[in-house]
């Protein structure tokens, strides 16, 4: 192999960037930081009813009658963050799971894992319903976008790519008007006459 020739793509690049190349394309065709925020709202709600500080020789135990449900509440927050990672289909579900949970955790798990857990899950709910998968490129431009109106036709007489039909152009007699409207019915025969 000389000085010349490029590395292959995958076959004689370092193992770091064939991981960094494979997890962002893994990363962007799921709900990543929805699921990672997700993740990270459990974790203080669930840990901290259960955590003693200690401060020389005191120790203070936040041990709350409701341990057990902020316990369940943090499970299924990160349960629910898994769940956008590896079943990015469900990621709607998981996201209006992840805010009811987060909203019941106030009350119940010392007010949301004193609000980072509450937040973190609320925002990781909300992004996982907003995330929607993207298109390719050659599917995102569409074949109208690449294909040339017909000769002596107006680009506006076309469907668009949806295919829902747009208005006419105005005829050569017209003359512009922003006030009126494709309802106006014209004196002259125009679009709206009944002869």
């Amino acid at each position: 192999m000389s000085a010349e020739t490029s590395a292959a793509q995958g076959r004689d690049e370092h193992f770091l960037r064939v991981f960094q190349r494979s997890f962002r394309t893994w990363r962007g065709q799921r709900p990543f930081w929805a699921g990672l925020f997700t993740m990270l709202g459990g974790l203080p709600i669930a840990y901290l009813p259960y955590a003693d500080l200690r401060l020389g020789n005191i120790t203070l135990a936040m041990a709350t009658t409701a341990g057990a449900g902020s316990l369940i509440i943090g499970v299924l927050l990160v349960t629910l963050g898994l769940t956008m990672w590896f079943q990015a289909p469900v990621r709607v579900f998981s996201g209006i799971a992840a805010i009811v949970l987060a909203l019941i955790s106030i009350p119940v798990a010392n007010i949301g894992g004193f609000l980072i857990g509450f937040l973190c899950a609320l925002l990781g709910g909300a992004l996982a319903i907003s995330w929607a998968p993207g298109k390719p490129a050659a599917e995102a431009a569409g074949p109208s976008d690449t294909a040339e109106p017909a000769a002596g036709r107006h680009p506006l007489d076309e469907p668009d790519h949806r295919g829902e039909p747009t208005l006419p152009a105005p005829r050569a007699d017209e003359v512009y008007d922003p006030n009126v409207t494709g309802t106006t019915a014209h004196a002259d025969g125009g679009r709206n006459s009944a002869g």
